[in-house]
């Protein structure tokens, strides 16, 4: 049976690929929870620093997989996808004190762009369109986007692609904000291991206490951020890779980072 999530570890990094590319990657029930199973492998094992989100074939994801929710026998109802599929994949995307970086190689539309929106930075090549697809059927945006895409691009902009679904390409996508960084295509999978790489090699802890504040931020007043980056500050100063990363910086080499 052909596996739906690949997981593959090399050089400290989770690399889980959505493998169901004659449906361009969208989601069935099975699929989503073995992603969130896959993704709970990833945050305990401690060999893992950062983990690299793609796909496999022409899309990254085109959300959720239409026949099943069409069909008698295997639909769960919408209650249940949201429910049990993505709202439990966000969540662990944001709370995994472990970069994760989307490294989009193709289409991603739907869900499976909000789920790309949900990590810690999106990349995408050259050749790639992004589009909320969900009004395109008489649906609302789901999996955060109408959470992420108006703090990402503004209010504005993300009203209107969400009630236009029009296709965003990564060019624009990158220019608005939405996404970190374009690369051209031949080189996609170069830059994407280079970039996850270096996050390997850095600090792990204090990246994961970064995103613990980053996601405060969005509700926190300044008063509270502040509080927020004093405890953090604090036990990030008593790490081995703080210790270290002084070290580097007096004795003017390069850091070696454990990620503890």
């Amino acid at each position: 049976m052909i596996k739906s999530i690949l997981l593959k570890i090399e050089n400290n990094i989770g690399y889980i690929t959505l493998n169901r590319p004659e449906v361009f990657n969208s989601f069935n029930r099975e699929m989503a929870l073995k992603l969130q199973e896959i993704l709970g492998e990833c945050e305990s094992n401690s060999q893992i620093r950062v983990i690299v989100l793609t796909g496999t074939g022409k899309a990254f994801c085109a959300g959720q997989d239409l026949k099943e929710v069409t069909s008698p026998e295997l639909n769960p109802g919408f209650k249940k996808i949201l429910d049990e599929h993505y709202n439990p994949i966000i969540s662990l995307i944001r709370n995994i004190k472990k970069p994760i970086i989307a490294a989009v190689n193709g289409v991603a539309a739907g869900a499976g762009a909000n789920i790309a929106l949900a990590c810690d930075v999106v990349v995408a090549h050259e050749k790639v369109n992004f589009i909320q697809a969900f009004s395109l059927i008489g649906l609302i945006p789901d999996s955060a986007g109408t959470f992420f895409l108006p703090r990402l691009i503004g209010f504005q902009k993300a009203s209107a692609l969400c009630m236009l679904g029009d296709k965003i390409s990564a060019e624009e996508a990158e220019r608005l904000g939405m996404i970190y960084k374009v690369f051209a295509l031949d080189n996609f999978e170069a830059e994407v291991n280079k970039l996850a790489l270096k996050m390997a090699k850095m600090p792990t802890k204090a990246l994961g206490m970064t995103k613990t504040l980053l996601n405060a931020s969005i509700t926190n007043n300044l008063d509270q951020q502040l509080a927020l980056e004093s405890k953090y500050q604090i036990e990030a100063a008593q790490t081995n890779d703080y210790t270290e990363g002084v070290a580097a910086f007096m004795e003017k080499r390069q850091p070696n980072f454990k990620g503890n």
